[in-house]
């Protein structure tokens, strides 16, 4: 027997996998990957992110960065 490892970069090519091994009787097993961050630095990212979308933000003049 031989183990394939596929790399899927959509959740369409995920779904057309398991159509497709399912079609054949083919077991497989699916594996989160875990992230390799810190969860909490994840969490900030996240809440920074939201906050630039409803304008809670800081704009730096690129030309004034380092003055």
């Amino acid at each position: 027997m031989e183990v394939i490892t596929i790399h899927p970069e959509s959740k369409e090519q995920t779904k057309a996998f398991e159509v497709l091994a399912k079609a054949f009787n083919i077991p497989f097993k699916k594996v989160k990957k875990e992230s390799s961050y810190d969860a909490a630095f994840v969490a900030r990212i996240r809440r920074g992110e939201k906050a630039a979308k409803v304008g809670k933000g800081l704009n730096v003049d690129m030309d004034h960065l380092w003055k």
